[in-house]
């Protein structure tokens, strides 16, 4: 019985070894990831805060652009009705 007990007081032994290793790796992946998730929010708000005034002026490019082209569509379908001849 006694190498059956050396045995088990060995393997507890191992066994509060990697409990102890497990909780600092898994502090150390804890905080890693906080670090991670930190950086990443940080990063999105810069690149949001230097792409939004650029998005903003494209937006309001394009509604002029397609304000215009509308104009241009109805003037240009206005002037073929007048310039033909007229319907029996």
């Amino acid at each position: 019985m006694t190498n059956l007990e050396r045995q088990m007081k060995a393997l507890q032994k191992q066994l509060k070894t990697l409990k102890t290793e497990a909780d600092r790796a898994r502090g150390q992946a804890r905080r890693r990831m906080r670090r991670l998730e930190r950086r990443t929010r940080v990063e999105v708000e810069r690149i949001i805060r230097r792409a939004e005034p650029r998005v903003r002026e494209a937006v309001t490019q394009a509604t002029l652009l397609s304000r215009s082209l509308r104009v241009g569509v109805r003037a240009g379908a206005a002037a073929y009705r007048a310039g033909r001849a007229p319907r029996r």
